[in-house]
């Protein structure tokens, strides 16, 4: 790795492991006595996901999807690539997606329309990261783990071109 292109460290994995655990707790308390569907938006999402789900006491089925609209860049392309589609049926299922960083907002747009066409009863999304500035598209975050600054954010699954997905907290790349 190249440790003179990354910046400092923004959020420290203890913060994220705290903040899944109130976010946890708070889809158990909205969602009590139901079950959801938990749809990671692979690949970044994958770390932030595992920890959300450990913290929330409900029945649940999880799902992946691949999708992008970045590619090899560092802004969105606007297009959205499906790369491997769901397995689960969202028929009547309260669905959250599970996203590493809400940025331009045009793949969770997307999204939300696919998985309302696909019969689901209501559709959330959980991001680990909030990146307002970057946004091309309105979107609702219903949870958030934390708000960051219009940089390009790498670590804790966030990538650039499938570099520095395993540092253990969130920083930025240096331009």
């Amino acid at each position: 790795m190249h440790k003179d292109t990354i910046g400092t460290v923004m959020i420290t994995q203890e913060q994220i492991l705290a903040k899944a655990e109130e976010i946890g707790s708070q889809i158990e308390k909205d969602y009590a006595g139901e079950e959801i569907v938990l749809v990671g938006i692979l690949r970044g999402a994958v770390l932030w996901m595992a920890d959300i789900m450990k913290n929330i006491n409900l029945d649940m089925t999880i799902d992946f999807m691949a999708c992008s609209s970045y590619g090899a860049a560092t802004k969105s392309s606007g297009v959205v690539k499906i790369n491997k589609d769901l397995d689960t049926d969202l028929n009547g299922k309260h669905v959250i997606i599970v996203e590493d960083i809400v940025d331009s907002g045009v793949t969770l747009n997307y999204l939300k329309g696919y998985f309302e066409s696909r019969g689901a009863k209501s559709i959330k999304i959980c991001a680990l990261l909030d990146k307002p500035e970057g946004r091309r598209v309105e979107i609702d975050v219903d949870y958030v783990g934390f708000e960051v600054d219009d940089r390009f954010i790498v670590g804790y699954g966030l990538d650039f071109n499938q570099k520095y997905r395993n540092l253990p907290y969130i920083t930025w790349l240096e331009e």
